[in-house]
């Protein structure tokens, strides 16, 4: 049929541009997208027109209407096409053969189905682009419209649209497609210009709208008609923070992210390449049923690709989200819908159904779907509807419109009159979490004592996915699993899809012997699902499945033993994993559930407290660990003593409690007394021992007494090296504590030798990027800076910030004391202005984290005086450093080398600012204190003096100036060596300063 073609002939120098029109359906946009890409890359002007088929206008007249638009009109067949409207083949047919068959020049077609089409479609002469590679597929499209495949294109290295049948490059967890979507035009064509007129980094939009509207259908089709512009298509279930982090975290893997197992390293790893658009920056994220902004809004992942999130809450607004609200169908929608999923009913049956239904997607689908299959007519189902069904028959909550709640039940007793089972199975969903439901692990539990109608279900194949697929045919639930990638088939009754509405209706109001029974099944499900290993990451991602299903089986109100397990295993998993919210939440609800349930002094009850206060302090909640911890050990006090085992444990999680809130003195006076006992109990060489004697030393340094820290480090690391061998991680810990005190006593050469080889053992022992292991390097990163190893120091201080942030998040301890010392290190050696910044960002987090007069905030701030008065900024930096110096002096005490070290650093701001009385007066002082607290010779000492004798010249005292300068640098040699950095600078008269250091463990 060639010669019967109008070829659109390529464009001449100084000719007008061909133009080739596309219609298509919204459904194959994708497609029109990638056939418009290679004409306009060949020279050819492409206009786009959406097919749509009102009811109330005739085929000839809408074909007439688009022969009018301009050039060649090119016509993508597929089955949507044809049935918009709902049209049939007949239709169809009369009007191709009335419009298209005098003026076939005038039309062509691209096919991109395999379905059946109307027979008269053979006037378009359709070329077929399917089960094709791309190539081959521009060949025909070319040889199509009689364009030369000459290799002439324009903008060849531009990135068009994909192929629409290539995946992107990363897809997963994206539900299947939909083959009955209907309508939503406006709102996808809305969504699509908002994200893409939208600043990079700000293409998030949230689809919001009340339960059963479609939010999560509109956001898949969106996928499909879209993801052709995308290489990375992500769909994460977002109902819970645990669930969320998991799934998002999965992502690293597929971005070929070299991350450790830990999912918040893995995490943070993802984030920060979508951040950056490496090495992908054309990404889609989909995060469904979001409906808690406040759960993972700081989560959202920022960068050049779009984020989609479904909810129903608009609260999103407030989290630099644009929103577009998802309304319930226009009728128009509700009746094309209605006559797609239900054939048999006409055009005036489907408006009177969308009317007693409101319009509301997810009913219409329900209802159009068993009605089709039913005798009764719309007619008589209305009746059924505004008689009511006997509340004794089927019961629906209340919280739901009259419509929803009479067409639920009717709903239900059609289930129960088919397929009875079919009711059981959905019961049994009810107590797992909405959304995805892991019903394998039914399949899996022991059948052993269940309910016999359970039995039945749970052993019988062919029963079982009898009930499966009598709901998915009433659209009831879905067969999908967010597991299931590209090229991964779901295995069936694996995973179930509920929406959260349909949960919500068929749990409110089940018989209470049912509900008895069906919960006791799915908390014994749960509990056999438990890996039983919390503290393995291998169990991780099992351990993120069960967590979301807690609440909704109420585990919490289990007196069975390994049901209590499992919630035990779950708080665990949820400190090793870095779920501190979550998980405090979950402990705060266990120990109050448990004590009326087992009494205050059960065994478990003191299990999950101490859980729960571990979870509490991670999350920087230490004024409320404290008060729990008070608690616990006064109340173990007067049941068991002070001898028993639970009540030593309390007193450990207490002194942490109390060093977290610079409470040193009682800390102290805590360990001084816990130690022994423990030692009393269970001998020097059991772990916990040595752990509250680890915890003494800690406190010691805390104190500022370094010597005596060194001390019970020593002994603490030899004890550990005889019992546990020099290679295992609390002896290597110890080791690094050891390196730490050396440092701080300004043995720095010790000191490196030690935290060298120590790092190269936790590097084989640990791993990199181990939370240990990046203390130690941290460690070594000082070491090497005080030994005058500047470039080596930067570049690990780097290293060990970026791993603390990838691995413990930006308010970990660990990663704050690793971003003070980063700071200070380009205060003097590297970028000013990243210095700065760095140090408010420090000093922001330590104010949000801790209670004001905490000795680390006034460390940063006396940091910060050192920044301001790098830049210039002296009034200032004097203001704040007298003021820190104040502060730490009341927190503290005047002789803690906290304060000697703000000290040193006032004294050099007076002297700067003119007043050089006060300055060498403050520095008289602070030698004084310091030979007191540290000795003649220590580092910080020297560093007085050395200022001492600045502030004398500076009162033109050079007599005595040159005697306390000259024995300094004595001191300094003797002590450093001749050639040690801080021997050279002070030679060079540069005045020293002090760089507050936190010590996070």
């Amino acid at each position: 049929m060639s010669e019967t073609r109008t070829p659109v002939r390529p464009t001449e120098r100084g000719a007008a541009r061909q133009t080739v029109t596309i219609s298509f359906a919204g459904f194959n946009r994708a497609w029109a997208a990638w056939i418009g890409d290679r004409l306009e890359r060949r020279g050819v002007r492409v206009v786009y027109i959406r097919w749509d088929s009102p009811a109330e206008e005739s085929l000839v007249d809408l074909l007439r209407g688009l022969s009018l638009a301009e050039g060649r009109i090119l016509m993508l067949v597929s089955e949507r096409y044809f049935q918009l409207g709902p049209r049939t083949f007949d239709e169809w047919n009369a009007a191709l053969r009335e419009v298209v068959a005098p003026d076939p020049t005038r039309f062509a077609a691209v096919s991109v189905t395999n379905s059946p089409v109307p027979s008269a479609v053979a006037v378009l002469a359709p070329v077929d682009v399917t089960n094709m590679g791309a190539d081959e597929a521009e060949r025909r499209l070319l040889d199509r419209l009689d364009l030369p495949d000459d290799g002439r294109q324009t903008a060849e290295n531009a990135r068009g649209p994909r192929f629409p049948a290539a995946m992107p490059e990363v897809w997963g967890g994206v539900p299947r497609r939909n083959t009955r979507f209907t309508g939503r035009e406006p709102l996808l064509n809305s969504a699509y210009h908002l994200l893409q007129n939208s600043e990079p980094g700000a293409g998030v939009l949230t689809l919001h709208g009340m339960p059963g509207v479609g939010k999560t259908q509109l956001a898949a089709e969106y996928v499909y008609r879209f993801g052709s512009e995308y290489d990375v298509v992500w769909w994460v279930n977002a109902e819970s923070r645990v669930t969320y982090r998991r799934l998002l975290a999965e992502l690293s893997t597929r971005l070929g992210l070299a991350t450790g197992d830990e999912y918040g390293e893995r995490l943070r790893a993802v984030r920060d390449s979508l951040r950056r658009g490496t090495p992908f920056s054309r990404w889609l994220l989909i995060l469904d049923g979001a409906d808690e902004p406040d759960q993972i809004w700081d989560l959202v992942p920022t960068g050049p690709g779009h984020v989609i999130i479904t909810s129903r809450n608009p609260e999103w607004g407030e989290h630099n989200s644009k929103l577009l609200e998802v309304a319930v169908y226009g009728r128009d929608e509700s009746v094309a819908f209605i006559r797609r999923r239900a054939p048999r009913l006409s055009d005036a049956d489907a408006d009177q159904l969308a009317q007693v239904l409101e319009d509301l997607p997810l009913l219409l689908d329900q209802t159009a779907g068993w009605l089709n299959d039913s005798d009764l007519s719309v007619e008589e189902y209305i009746e059924l509807l505004e008689d009511g069904v006997d509340p004794d028959v089927v019961k629906v909550s209340a919280d739901f419109p009259v419509a929803f709640q009479t067409a639920w039940a009717i709903l239900l007793n059609k289930l129960r009159e088919t397929v009875p089972e079919s009711v059981d199975l959905l019961r049994l969903c009810t107590f797992f979490a909405p959304g995805f439901i892991p019903v394998r692990m039914l399949r899996e539990m022991s059948h052993d004592d269940l309910p016999e109608q359970l039995t039945r279900l749970l052993d019988d194949p062919l029963l079982w996915n009898k009930a499966i697929n009598q709901l998915r045919t009433y659209s009831v639930v879905r067969l999908e699993s967010h597991e299931v990638g590209v090229e991964e088939t779901p295995s069936p009754g694996e995973s179930l899809y509920l929406h959260r509405m349909v949960h919500q209706i068929v749990g409110k109001d089940m018989p209470e012997e049912d509900r008895r029974d069906f919960i006791d099944v799915v908390r014994r499900a749960l509990a056999e699902a438990d890996p039983g290993r919390p503290t393995d990451t291998r169990n991780w991602e099992a351990y993120a499945e069960l967590v979301p299903h807690l609440k909704y089986a109420d585990v919490l109100n289990s007196t069975d033993r390994k049901v209590q397990l499992l919630v035990l295993n779950c708080l665990r998993y949820m400190w090793w994993a870095g779920e501190y919210t979550s998980g405090w939440k979950l402990g705060r609800r266990t120990v109050t559930a448990w004590r009326g349930l087992l009494g205050e002094s059960h065994p478990r009850v003191w299990e999950a407290t101490h859980h729960y206060a571990n979870l509490l302090r991670s999350a920087g909640r230490f004024a409320e660990t404290e008060e729990l911890g008070r608690g616990a050990m006064e109340h173990l006090r007067r049941e068991r003593g002070e001898r028993d085992l639970d009540y030593l444990r309390a007193a450990n999680g207490l002194g942490a409690d109390l060093w977290s809130l610079a409470k040193y003195d009682e800390a102290l006076t805590l360990y001084q007394w816990l130690y022994p006992a423990y030692r009393e109990l269970l001998g020097e060489q059991d772990s916990r021992t040595l752990s509250a004697l680890n915890n003494l030393g800690f406190v010691h340094r805390l104190r500022g007494q370094y010597e005596e820290a060194r001390r019970i480090d020593q002994e603490t690391l030899e004890t550990r090296r005889l019992v546990l061998t020099g290679r295992h991680l609390f002896t290597l810990f110890s080791e690094v504590s050891y390196s730490v005190d050396l440092r701080l006593l300004g043995r720095y050469a010790e000191a490196e030798s030690i935290q060298a080889r120590n790092v190269r053992e936790y590097r084989n022992v640990g791993g990199k990027g181990n939370p240990d292991a990046l203390r130690a390097e941290h460690n070594l990163a000082l070491c090497q800076l005080r030994t005058g190893d500047r470039a080596s120091a930067g570049t690990l201080l780097t290293q060990v910030l970026e791993g603390y942030e990838r691995r413990l998040g930006d308010t970990h301890f660990g990663t704050l004391a690793a971003a003070v010392s980063h700071s200070c290190f380009n205060r003097e050696h590297g970028d000013i202005d990243l210095a700065r910044e760095t140090s408010e960002s420090v000093l922001a987090r330590y104010e949000q984290l801790l209670p004001d007069g905490h000795p680390f905030i006034l460390g940063a701030r006396a940091n910060q005086a050192l920044v301001l008065r790098n830049v210039g900024e002296r009034e200032h930096a004097h203001v704040l450093i007298e003021q820190a110096l104040a502060d730490m002096a009341e927190a503290v005490g005047e002789e803690h080398p906290y304060t000697l070290g703000c000290a040193v650093n006032a004294s050099g701001l007076r002297n700067l600012i003119g007043e050089t009385e006060s300055a060498a007066e403050l520095s008289r002082l602070t030698i004084a204190r310091a030979t007191d607290t540290l000795g003649r010779t220590h580092p910080l000492t020297l560093s007085a003096r050395v200022a001492y004798a600045a502030d004398l010249r500076g009162l033109r005292s050079r007599q005595q100036a040159e005697k306390v300068e000259q024995e300094a640098l004595s001191d300094l040699e003797a002590t450093l060596g001749k050639q040690h950095v801080h021997t050279v600078s002070a030679r060079s008269r540069n005045r020293p300063y002090w760089d507050f250091e936190p010590q996070a463990s």
